[in-house]
């Protein structure tokens, strides 16, 4: 397993081209509005290696029985799926932020059994070209970005009937040595801090999409791979000299649009190629995985968020207010009620045809439905009682500024024992969470992030058994089956 800074140095390597508002950057890792970010997959690392957190944060692998890190993981157990719901609470704890890795981690999980399936049914080998790329990624213990939302179009029409045919990731040119794509992938978590990029598709498909079906993995930095980095709320902040109105200064999350411009893919790297009836089996699988993750991640930050707020109110001299004490109880209800959701999908777990561990599908969809509401309540409440001083005290520099700086620190102090700076501390850091930067991973993430709240209804209606309810009834009133 790689240290952090051994992971710091390993992006260094990279030849990313990419673009930051309107600029081409040569240095991802030190630029400062990204290097947030990589801080935060940086610690996915660092935790692994504390004999303290070794539990969660490592595995031991069932392909050579060494020790890995669990982002790098097949699960093989509900008890593996339950540690991976802490390990992510654990590590929103420690950055509350987004710490980017699970995309790749429920990534490589559903490719692994819709390959091994996809094989068994139709003949072919894309399970064991995904195994030699799963053993290389634990081997050098990649960071791996799953890729799976393309832009869509127009969403009316399927990916074979746009009218731009890149508007889906597709297939150009099939050649001996492997295949030729084009297309993007949007909403892309972590992708400039990732080793790889395992691409999947987005959606259910027809026979007429077959250019479309695609799963492969490729180098980050490959040729013709170009990024342009996602645009968040307040980034700018992390541009100026000033710690204390960034919020979280060490970290962060981010996005990007990544562009496939004719990009050349070796077969030993494809894993599927036109096999749209497993397309769909792939795109819930990722999906149910992912909606699981959200009740370890989400619930991680909001630990901090709460923690934030219920010192924003000792800060402010009302934490012994009936009304605060019960909102922050409610706010602790809501957390550990997602935290609850994301449990019981992970114990509920089956095994699937490849030994690889699914979660409960109908829960993982619950949980994740949960998801889009409770952050959401959870932040209104934080900024309900930090107050509206969190969007409206001045900077760090007015703080610090040799003629006004004492008027700052005489009114915009609360209680008597607690100093100015660290109350503005706080109340910039339920800022940052709520509407900041951060609030792309919490807020907005918990909205959409593995898909939006209509996504997770669709699933549940699918796999909810409304029929066996109805036999429940019958059974009970004494209704014959017909």
């Amino acid at each position: 397993m790689m240290t952090g800074e051994q992971y710091e140095e390993s992006l260094r390597k990279l030849k990313f081209k990419v673009y930051v508002q309107g600029e081409l950057v040569e240095n991802p890792v030190d630029h400062p509005i990204i290097r947030p970010s990589m801080n935060s997959v940086k610690m996915t690392y660092e935790l692994a290696e504390d004999s303290q957190y070794e539990d969660l944060m490592t595995a031991k692998s069932h392909m050579t029985g060494k020790k890995v890190n669990r982002f790098c993981h097949l699960h093989q157990s509900s008890e593996d799926l339950v540690k991976k719901i802490k390990m992510q609470r654990l590590l929103g704890q420690k950055t509350a932020a987004c710490f980017q890795r699970c995309v790749g981690m429920d990534a490589i999980n559903a490719v692994d059994s819709t390959t091994f399936e996809m094989d068994k049914k139709l003949g072919t080998n894309y399970h064991e070209r995904f195994s030699k790329f799963l053993l290389k990624m634990q081997e050098l213990d990649w960071t791996v970005d799953g890729a799976m939302t393309d832009p869509k179009g127009d969403r009316s029409l399927a990916p074979s009937k746009q009218i731009d045919p890149d508007m889906f990731v597709h297939v150009v040119e099939k050649r001996p040595e492997g295949i030729v794509v084009r297309g993007a992938k949007a909403h892309q978590t972590g992708a400039l801090n990732s080793h790889m990029i395992l691409v999947m598709p987005t959606i259910a498909m027809g026979p007429d999409d077959s250019d479309y079906a695609l799963s492969f993995a490729l180098p980050a930095d490959a040729e013709g791979v170009f990024y342009i980095y996602g645009r968040q709320s307040c980034d700018t902040r992390k541009l100026e000299n000033n710690d204390l109105d960034v919020g979280n200064k060490q970290f962060g999350g981010h996005e990007a649009l990544i562009v496939f411009d004719n990009v050349f893919i070796p077969w030993e790297n494809v894993f599927m190629c036109g096999e749209t009836e497993f397309a769909g089996m792939l795109v819930e699988r990722f999906a149910g995985y992912h909606r699981q993750s959200y009740g370890g991640c989400k619930v991680g930050v909001g630990d901090v968020l709460i923690g934030a707020t219920a010192l924003a109110a000792d800060y402010s001299g009302v934490a012994k207010a009936s009304h605060v004490k019960d909102k922050l109880i409610e706010m602790i209800h809501l957390n550990e009620t997602l935290y609850s959701c994301g449990i019981a999908c992970s114990a509920e777990g089956h095994k699937t045809a490849s030994g690889t561990y699914l979660i409960d599908l109908l829960l993982a969809n619950v949980c994740k439905q949960n998801v889009t509401r409770f952050p959401y309540e959870i932040a209104r409440l934080a900024e309900d009682i930090a107050g509206g001083l969190m969007v409206t005290m001045p900077s760090e520099h007015d703080l610090k500024h040799s003629e006004i700086g004492k008027v700052v620190e005489k009114y915009f102090k609360g209680v008597c024992d607690v100093p100015t700076i660290d109350r503005l501390r706080i109340l910039r850091l339920i800022e940052n969470l709520t509407l900041g930067t951060a609030a792309v991973g919490y807020r907005t993430e918990s909205m959409h992030g593995a898909g939006s709240p209509q996504a997770q209804r669709v699933m549940i209606a699918r796999q909810g058994n409304l029929e066996n309810k109805k036999q429940l009834a019958k059974a009970i009133v004494g209704i014959e089956k017909k």
